[in-house]
């Protein structure tokens, strides 16, 4: 369940030197100033962003990591604002950080939901866990627990959760001084009031706090997600805030004449230069990264802990090489290839583009396998180099097709699926194969390149 993937190569790591401090019980806890404000001014130069992708589970945490995330996001089993996702119980929680950390990436635990007084009176048992399980950071939206995040979990950073709605220094600064180390903007903020407020921090003495917004993935309809559909239509333990909004935004309205119901009705949209009702386009910031770390953000987020391992790895493999320096017009298709709405730059540089449902999930691509291991064959004179690749199967593709390999630090590369063989469970021998075709067993090709555990192929649809 929990293979360490390789250590990426040839960058800086969350856990280096140069990176956040990670401290471990036992350790001193988080410092402030007599007057509980940050004890350091601003950096003379700021690291550069940081990317923070989301893990819904144990096999998308896998991936974000094996494709470049310097920090993730995650859940435990309550007080996620993503309830419907596996999440993290406890034993997998305290698995999944020793696996980011041998790899050098920071975990930070959602506890973001409304809390209630019963919710209150549990969380202490669980901040202690969360302190000597060594979770880096808590995104937190409520007062109480963040004061309770200080009291038991004193190792752990303090980040305010965008679910409080910061659009203004002063109320950063108020934050900072219960402890935040960092703060996930309001997603309804412009690029150039995102700027203002880093420098209005900068200029109170709050250089040291960072600010992080949310750079690709769903936007909510609702300001900052604070939407009453979903309670109201489906019952009162689906509310969005508490972590199980069940999308109504998303569903197809009409518009009914109840005298004539049958005769007189008209879906909810508009046309030209009006606002559709409900539905939004997704965000993706891929090509203004530079626009974003001039602003002063020290972190991007990826939007899905919902979404598949897939979308997870492909979503962040992109946005770590354009990071990592190369052009976002080499990257931007990759996008492209995972579900998604048409996508826009949110409230960034003025009002967002809504979606009217004509367009609703789009992808042009599908994963149908992940690498398992990969061992290197004598050379054909002929061929070049070849591997044996031993694959998990999960989803249909016939010998002979063309695929693209997944990897990262690399581009994407293409090869044809050759003859297979299935590993027969029965038998304990593998056997030849016309195609993949059965979910989550084990075939295997040659390839003319080596591959890590955990690299993906994929078919063009």
């Amino acid at each position: 369940l929990w293979p360490c993937p390789a250590r990426r190569r040839g960058r800086r790591h969350a856990l280096d030197c140069a990176g956040p401090t990670h401290r471990k019980p036992g350790s001193t806890p988080i410092m402030t100033s007599a007057n509980n404000t940050p004890t350091s001014a601003a950096p003379a130069g700021r690291r550069p962003m940081r990317l923070l992708a989301p893990a819904g589970g144990p096999e998308q945490l896998r991936q974000a990591i094996h494709f470049g995330a310097d920090e993730v996001y995650l859940a435990g089993r309550s007080w996620g604002m993503r309830a419907r996702s596996k999440n993290f119980d406890r034993d997998q929680l305290a698995q999944a950080v020793r696996l980011a950390h041998a790899s050098g990436v920071a975990v930070h635990l959602t506890l973001n939901t409304l809390m209630r007084d019963a919710d209150v009176d549990a969380l202490p048992d669980y901040l202690r866990f969360v302190d000597q399980a060594g979770v880096d950071a808590a995104i937190v939206a409520d007062p109480g627990a963040m004061a309770l995040l200080r009291r038991y979990a004193p190792h752990v950073e303090l980040h305010v959760s965008t679910q409080a709605s910061v659009m203004n220094a002063l109320a950063a600064e108020e934050y900072a001084r219960l402890g935040a180390r960092r703060v996930v903007l309001a997603r309804e903020l412009r690029l150039q009031e995102v700027a203002e407020l880093r420098r209005r921090l900068d200029a109170d003495g709050f250089g040291s706090l960072e600010l992080e917004v949310f750079a690709h993935g769903s936007m909510c309809m609702a300001v900052s997600g604070r939407c009453l559909l979903s309670s109201e239509l489906v019952g009162l333990e689906r509310g969005a805030s508490f972590g199980a909004c069940t999308q109504p935004c998303r569903w197809g309205w009409t518009l009914v004449e109840e005298s004539r119901p049958d005769e007189r009705r008209m879906p909810v949209e508009q046309d030209g230069s009006w606002s559709y009702i409900l539905g939004s386009n997704d965000l993706a910031m891929l090509g203004h990264l530079d626009d974003l770390a001039a602003a002063g953000v020290a972190a991007i987020k990826i939007e899905g802990r919902a979404k598949g391992s897939y979308y997870t790895a492909c979503v962040t493999n992109a946005y770590r090489h354009v990071l990592d320096g190369e052009p976002a017009s080499a990257w931007m298709g990759e996008l492209d290839a995972v579900s998604h709405r048409p996508y826009s730059t949110g409230f960034f540089y003025g009002n967002p583009t809504q979606n009217p449902g004509r367009v609703e999930y789009q992808r042009d691509r599908l994963m149908v396998a992940t690498i398992e291991k990969s061992v290197p064959l004598p050379a054909d004179a002929a061929s070049g180099p070849r591997y044996m690749t031993e694959v998990l199967c999960r989803n249909k593709a016939a010998a002979g097709s063309v695929l693209q390999v997944l990897s990262p630090r690399e581009p994407i590369r293409e090869c044809r699926l050759g003859a297979l063989e299935r590993f027969d469970a029965e038998l304990q021998a593998w056997v030849p194969a016309p195609d993949l075709s059965r979910a989550m067993e084990r075939y295997r090709t040659v390839l003319p390149f080596a591959l890590e555990p955990l690299d993906i192929l994929c078919l063009k649809q």
